[in-house]
């Protein structure tokens, strides 16, 4: 099954991340341009961004993931107010999951499975 899905982890506490706000963008000919909004659940993960209904297509796709809110609501430091991932899909049959390692300090990422 096609679609986008991500899973963040803190790894300041070791845990799965709940609760972090997260947009999915695409790229059109006027920028990126909301498609979807949600929030990591208990497990710290999105299991579908798309929307129901909507189709995967070919293109440039942007994760906005709100570290600020995520820290704030815990009474943590951070640096990065919001980390922002941008990624190419080239094959719309496939699934791409895009997983967020975070603390209040930095940040990683690499395509996932």
């Amino acid at each position: 099954m096609s679609g986008i899905s991500t899973h963040v982890l803190d790894t300041s506490i070791g845990r799965p991340a709940a609760g972090v706000p997260v947009t999915l963008e695409a790229l059109s000919g006027a920028g990126f341009v909301g498609i979807s909004r949600g929030a990591t659940d208990a497990n710290g993960r999105i299991a579908q961004l798309l929307p129901a209904g909507t189709a995967l297509a070919p293109g440039f796709y942007r994760l906005n993931f709100d570290t600020a809110a995520y820290f704030d609501a815990r009474g943590v430091a951070w640096f990065f107010p919001h980390v922002a991932i941008v990624f190419g899909v080239a094959d719309a049959a496939q699934h791409y999951h895009v997983p967020l390692l975070l603390s209040p300090f930095g940040y990683s990422t690499y395509r996932g499975s």
